[in-house]
């Protein structure tokens, strides 16, 4: 599971980066910009509870859009974090429980590993949503699919 959740956010993490060019080519990026500061909020708030930040009920899920220019090094910040945090857990850590409270106050519990795939697969979900409005703008979505991220050319 380690080795999967890494490489399922090296995955996201090149498949993000290739969609954030695209949006800087958009003529409204608002909306993009919004999903994709989301993304980070996300990926910073669960990792907030994880560490027991006592600063996480403050974080907000769909926090403070991120100015175009700070888009790339706040991914590259939050990534960075939940690959260091898997690399340095073991995989009895991975599948331990977090118990955390809920946005409305509901005691809720959580594999480690499944808040992981969360991300990764929201991430997913988000970067769709993000290929429409590309499109609706007449911008061409990137091939971002996994098979391009392992095929072999021969």
């Amino acid at each position: 599971m380690k080795q999967y959740l890494t490489d399922t956010f090296k995955f996201n993490d090149r498949s993000n980066r290739i969609i954030l060019k695209r949006i800087k080519e958009m003529k409204n990026p608002e909306e993009s910009i919004n999903l994709f500061s989301h993304l980070i909020h996300s990926q910073n708030k669960w990792m907030a509870r994880i560490t027991a930040d006592p600063n996480e009920p403050n974080l907000e899920w769909f926090g403070k859009s991120f100015d175009t220019n700070e888009l790339e090094n706040e991914w590259s910040k939050s990534v960075q974090e939940w690959l260091s945090f898997i690399e340095k857990s073991s995989e009895d850590e991975l599948n331990g429980e977090l118990k955390y409270t809920a946005s409305d106050g509901s005691r809720l519990g959580a594999k480690i590993k499944d808040i992981a795939l969360q991300l990764n697969y929201h991430s997913i979900h988000h970067r769709a949503q993000i290929c429409m409005m590309l499109r609706m703008q007449n911008i061409e979505p990137p091939f971002i699919e996994y098979i391009g991220s392992v095929v072999k050319r021969y």
